[in-house]
């Protein structure tokens, strides 16, 4: 369905001018006789002119046209839209020529727009099937390459893939009366807030402000290119590398950039003297502590020169408080050995006044005392052993199983102050003479056995 078609004599017909481009009425090709020789531009095969039912005028391929020719498989949305971009580049005051073609082949743009005085052109491509970002780049390059501005239009709901890596805009036709609007593509930038916001705008009006020069493509810096949108009561975040927008918003773009940069440096000047000044403070606390460990070394080194000094006199102190108490308990010793021997001496003196047949005599009196009073047999030793806890007297056990001690026979009436302990058992002496002997010791705890005394005068 092109708008385009080639005449033998008129040349390049476009349905889209009232004279089809060439001076001819539209009654010339259409529905005369005989039917005018017209081509597809194209694929040049033949065509014929028509009107649609909505009253658009267009070229039809006549029957077994090749399947390849692009002007025919377009959509009508698509010849919709390249209408719709034609009479907005007219009523801005520019020439608008369809499906035009390069002269080697190697483009061809839906619409192209031409200056008053031919001085520029600009290609707006109607984009409506889907194309990668790298050939849209390719084909934006062959244009820049012949000079030649473009713009590239999508009608669809959502924003394709190249939106912002090409220079483009997304547009929504009217549901009814109306114009179209831009609804992706132009921003403004907000210098408050620090970022790009959209603007719809009609397309009519779009397309002026871009021909008048008003608008143009704009790079967006890396800090800037997430813009959030609000869309179907849903908050939607786009990537946009490149804006339509004016001189002014890219300025504004500019110098926010310039002011943030001027802050990000005074920021990190701040940060850079705060750093230093604590890495001063922590150098002085570096050196006041270094400082102090010093001197708390030599504290610690004189209070240890001063312990050492104080320990040396204590040491020697008590050295000498050890001497002193291993010489007291050397006399106390000594005085004690020498009480024992004194001891000794008396006891064997007290039982030296004994011959051995009094002491025998002795014995056997204890023995038959026990027996006699308590029916106890009490062991009589062969050689009694003198016990100086006992004031030198000789313990008597009895025969029974525990061995219990029965008495103390003649305890040294001298000794019985150093011997507490015979305070609790009973002693045995041979007679009233030697109780007398005791005087106040041991009352009430000695047994005389009225053995006489000429037995002591026959044994000396």
């Amino acid at each position: 369905m092109p708008f385009t078609a080639l005449h033998p004599d008129a040349g390049r017909l476009d349905t889209t001018q009232l004279d089809l481009g060439c001076a001819m009425d539209w009654t010339q090709i259409h529905k005369s006789r005989p039917r005018a020789p017209l081509t597809c531009p194209e694929c040049s095969w033949g065509v014929h002119a028509k009107v649609s039912r909505h009253g658009v005028r267009f070229f039809c391929h006549d029957p077994g046209r090749p399947p390849s020719c692009e002007l025919s498989n377009e959509s009508w949305e698509h010849h919709m839209l390249k209408l719709e971009l034609a009479g907005a580049i007219r009523a801005a005051g520019w020439y608008a020529e369809l499906e035009v073609p390069a002269e080697d082949g190697s483009w061809r743009a839906d619409v192209m727009a031409s200056a008053p005085d031919g001085t520029q052109r600009m290609a707006w491509e109607a984009q409506l099937s889907p194309i990668t970002v790298e050939d849209i780049r390719a084909r934006t390059a062959r244009y820049r390459a012949e000079k030649i501005a473009v713009c590239w239009v999508s009608p669809h709901k959502r924003p394709p893939q190249w939106m912002g890596a090409v220079p483009g805009i997304r547009v929504r036709a009217p549901e009814a009366e109306g114009a179209w609007v831009v609804d992706d593509g132009v921003a403004g930038f907000d210098y408050p807030a620090g970022g790009w916001t959209f603007r719809e705008e009609e397309l009519q009006t779009f397309v002026r402000w871009v021909l008048r020069g008003q608008l143009s493509p704009c790079r967006t810096l890396r800090r800037y290119r997430r813009v959030a949108r609000v869309v179907d009561d849903r908050r939607w975040v786009y990537l946009r590398d490149l804006w339509w927008t004016s001189q002014r918003s890219a300025r504004a773009q500019t110098e926010h950039e310039e002011m943030r940069l001027r802050q990000e440096k005074a920021k990190q000047a701040r940060e850079a003297r705060k750093k230093q000044k604590e890495a001063e403070a922590e150098r002085r606390r570096k050196e006041l502590e270094e400082a102090d460990r010093i001197r708390r070394a030599e504290e610690a080194a004189l209070r240890r020169k001063e312990q050492e000094g104080h320990n040396r006199g204590l040491l020697e102190r008590m050295r000498e408080r050890w001497a002193e108490k291993e010489a007291l308990r050397a006399r106390e010793q000594a005085e004690q050995e020498e009480k024992e021997r004194q001891a000794l001496e008396i006891g064997r003196a007290w039982w030296g006044r004994l011959s051995r047949r009094q002491i025998e005599e002795l014995f056997a009196a204890v023995a038959e005392l026990a027996w006699r009073e308590e029916q106890l047999r009490v062991e009589i030793p062969d050689n009694p052993s003198l016990a100086a806890h006992f004031a030198y007297g000789v313990p008597v056990y009895s025969r029974r199983r525990y061995h219990a001690l029965y008495g103390i026979v003649r305890p040294c009436p001298n000794l019985v102050p150093l011997s507490p302990q015979l305070s609790y058992h009973r002693a045995f002496v041979r007679n009233a003479q030697e109780v007398q002997e005791f005087g106040e010791a041991l009352v009430g705890r000695i047994t005389h056995l009225g053995l006489p005394d000429h037995e002591q005068l026959t044994m000396d």
